[in-house]
């Protein structure tokens, strides 16, 4: 879903790239679900820490000098207009988890389905309640 044309200012912008970061990583976790079984499979995962504080950092920014600032980080780029790609990394502990039991590995990539799930829900309410706010003032 391409989410750009709604950007109006910078809380549209940031819960935009929620949503994009969610979505990029509802296809990461369940792409691992898929995959268990494939010979020579290494479980994947988005930086979400990283992601998390280069948010806090922006915010923080923001609420400093009124620009929103958005740095790169090692698996996170940012290009122009609020593009940005989140490079998925080797979960070696997920892989750990699925080589010493597949049943709890199975459970923890679904909880992590469920908590990117709510986040994702929860950025695209606010947006909704966002864009409904600035639709019933014009």
């Amino acid at each position: 879903m391409n989410l750009t044309p709604l950007l109006t200012d910078n809380i549209t912008e940031i819960l935009i790239m929620i949503i994009e970061f969610t979505q990029a990583r509802q296809k990461v976790l369940t792409h691992n679900i898929t995959n268990l079984h494939s010979p020579g499979f290494t479980p994947k995962e988005l930086e979400v820490g990283q992601f998390s504080e280069m948010l806090n950092n922006a915010v923080e920014e923001h609420s400093r000098t009124t620009r929103l600032v958005l740095c790169d980080t090692e698996n996170i780029k940012f290009g122009l207009n609020s593009d940005f790609d989140a490079r998925p990394v080797d979960d070696l502990s997920s892989r750990e988890l699925l080589r010493q039991n597949p049943e709890e590995y199975i459970e923890l990539q679904i909880n992590k389905l469920r908590e990117n799930s709510l986040n994702q829900t929860v950025a695209a309410e606010l947006l909704r309640q966002k864009q409904c706010r600035v639709s019933a003032a014009v």
